[in-house]
Order: C-alpha cells, then structure tokens, then sequence
C-alpha cells in the first residue's frame, strides 16, 4: 500500500519559528521599552527555550512553568531586574504578536502545491493550541490541510505513542499509508517510527553525526524525491 496521508511538523518545519519569534521579541522590547540589546538576549533565551521545551514534552513542566521560566531564567542570566508582573506581560504578549508574522521556510508553498493533489495533509504539533491555527491562518496555509492535531487535544505530546495513533484515527489513515515530516529527531521521527510510521528529518540546520538510519532532508522542496 501507498503513502496517502502526510503529516507534517508545524513550528521548525513549514514555519520559520526562529525568525518569527525574533521578530516578536523585537516587538515586545520596543513596546515594553526595555533596554538590553536584543541579540544578547536571545543568545541566552534559545537554549533554555529548548530546555524548557524538552522538560514540557517530557511532561516535567507545566504549559504556565514553561511560559514564566524561560524568560525569568533568561533575564537572570543576562542580570536584568525586572518584575514577575512584567515578565507575565511580556509572556501573554508573546503569545498575542507571534502568530503575526508569518514567514515560512523557503519552499513551503511550491511543496504544499505539489502535494496536495497527490495526498491527504495534516499537521500534528506541539505546539500551544491557542496560536497554532493563527499561526497558520496568518501565512496562509491552513487551507492545505485537512487534520490539525495539537498535542494539547490528546493531553500528552510528541513523542508518546497516543499522539500519533490519536491523529491517524481523526485523519482516518493507517501506519502503513502514512507519513511523518519534522525537524526533531526525538519527537517527529522516532516517534512516528516507533509506531510503524515512515518518517523523514527536515536537518534544515545541516546538522552533522545524526547516527539514525531515516529520510532526510535540508531543504522541503527535497521531499519530491520521497513523495
């Protein structure tokens, strides 16, 4: 049996999360008029992002820990005082601007193009449910995709097992004709392979000693040689 249904990643994958969330915290600094140089700042704010990504997927923090820590712990690093009620702001404003910029990675629309007329398309994220679909309404690609499973919606998130068999029954597809495309390694393909799912890397980074035996890609429009 054929692939019929593709799932992608959303943030890191189609969407230019990087640049994006730069452009936010640009934004936010200017609004809130707070002077420390932005590009310091993000220095230290990308690696405990990650962190705090990797402790919420793995169920150790909550969504509000996640939100409040990583800034408090960067402004810490970075010996900036400010107030938890200024950090709350600059948390719920983040949330409010991000899904405002829209760019995508080089390719998306070219790809999307030329897989949605040879395939059923859905996105399974991570991501928080109150921003993913603005996110996607908002650099206008919400209309490729016919299955949009948040993580939120399950109640665990990628890489568990209930993620992927929760979205493969809302799309109505199968392990054996679907599909997983994402930039982690840990969430999106290992993840789907561990339920019988094929899986593809997006190493948009050229990420050197990947030791797995997968798909990869560096760029989307790569995925024509798989699809």
């Amino acid at each position: 049996m054929g692939i019929k249904h593709v799932f992608f990643d959303l943030d890191h994958t189609l969407w230019d999360f990087e640049r994006n969330s730069d452009l936010t915290f640009q934004k936010i600094f200017k609004k809130q008029k707070i002077e420390l140089n932005l590009n310091i700042f993000l220095e230290v704010y990308k690696p405990i992002n990650f962190q705090y990504w990797r402790l919420y997927r793995e169920e150790k923090v909550t969504k509000s820990e996640l939100r409040y820590q990583r800034l408090k712990k960067t402004f810490d690093a970075v010996n900036y005082t400010i107030s938890d009620v200024l950090i709350d702001e600059i948390a719920n404003q983040y949330i409010e601007f991000l899904p405002h910029f829209n760019y995508l990675f080089e390719g998306t629309f070219e790809i999307l193009d030329y897989l949605k007329d040879k395939y059923v398309l859905h996105i399974i994220t991570n991501g928080f449910e109150e921003v993913q679909t603005k996110k996607m309404e908002s650099s206008k690609i919400l209309h490729y995709f016919d299955a949009i499973i948040t993580s939120e919606s399950v109640g665990v998130k990628k890489p568990n097992p209930k993620v992927f068999h929760h979205a493969l029954k809302v799309a109505g597809a199968k392990q054996e004709n679907s599909i997983m495309i994402g930039d982690s390694i840990e969430a999106d393909v290992l993840g789907a392979i561990n339920i019988g799912l094929e899986a593809i890397h997006c190493n948009f980074d050229h990420k050197k000693n990947i030791d797995y035996n997968f798909k990869s890609i560096t760029s989307l429009l790569e995925l024509k040689q798989y699809l």
